[in-house]
């Protein structure tokens, strides 16, 4: 089914395009250059304690990391992304694993239907500050109910937290250190994602998960631009 006239485009990708293979190839080398993605998956994998008989959807699922790592605990796995290409890649990526339990997606917060029993857990880490704020509130209550009662939602994103009236030194700063670890192309990107894209307040993006419907157990801050947050379904909300 089509999407009506007024919805926000998810599927036109911002930034880099992860329709070439040769950036979805080189995307893991790239992004371990800025982050710790092994120990991500494992703050993740702590949090939720997935086990057989648990299902997991895995939103922005890129090049799979997490997806692969969680099908080998729970009972089905669905990644979900805007990019044919990547999701092409981690589907080589379970075959060679020998893993047949996870279902792919090309789909995003706002176009993905849902149609098995709730889920136990929802992932999304740096895909949901692609949609401007409103549509993050829809993202955010269309995963409300994609939940079963209790279900758990990890939020890994770029949201600021550093003081607004220091921006122009803030983002100069981190274009620069970007550009001494990863190199001038990658802090261009990081730059082009900086104008384009759209991160948001931490106390914005508090108050979304709250009044769409989750318990924030627990919410971490890092270097001013990223967060962390382990977040509850409360039942009985406006959301449901």
């Amino acid at each position: 089914m089509d999407s009506p006239l007024w919805q926000y485009d998810e599927m036109c990708q911002v930034g880099i395009d992860y329709v070439d293979a040769a950036q979805v190839t080189a995307y893991d080398s790239t992004e371990s250059k800025l982050r710790d993605i092994r120990n991500e998956i494992e703050d993740i994998m702590n949090y939720l304690v997935l086990t057989q008989y648990q299902t997991v959807l895995d939103f922005g699922t890129g090049t799979g990391e997490f997806a692969i790592k969680a099908a080998k605990y729970c009972e089905e796995v669905f990644a979900v992304d805007v990019s044919h290409t990547m999701l092409e890649y981690v589907h080589q990526k379970a075959k060679q694993e020998g893993l047949t339990n996870i279902q792919f997606h090309h789909a995003g917060f706002l176009t993905y239907k849902h149609l098995g029993e709730p889920l136990h857990a929802v992932v999304s880490q740096y895909a949901l500050h692609h949609l401007p704020d409103f549509w993050k509130m829809i993202a955010l209550r269309r995963i409300y109910k994609m939940l079963n009662k209790k279900g758990k939602f990890y939020l890994r994103d770029i949201v600021y937290s550093f003081r607004v009236d220091n921006y122009n030194n803030f983002f100069n700063n981190l274009t620069e250190k970007i550009k001494q670890s990863a190199g001038e192309k990658i802090a261009q990107d990081k730059a082009n994602g900086i104008r384009n894209e759209f991160p948001t307040f931490d106390w914005i993006m508090e108050e979304l998960l709250v009044k769409a419907g989750f318990h924030i157990n627990k919410a971490d801050y890092y270097d001013g631009f990223i967060a962390v947050y382990m977040c509850t379904k409360k039942s009985g909300t406006d959301s449901e």
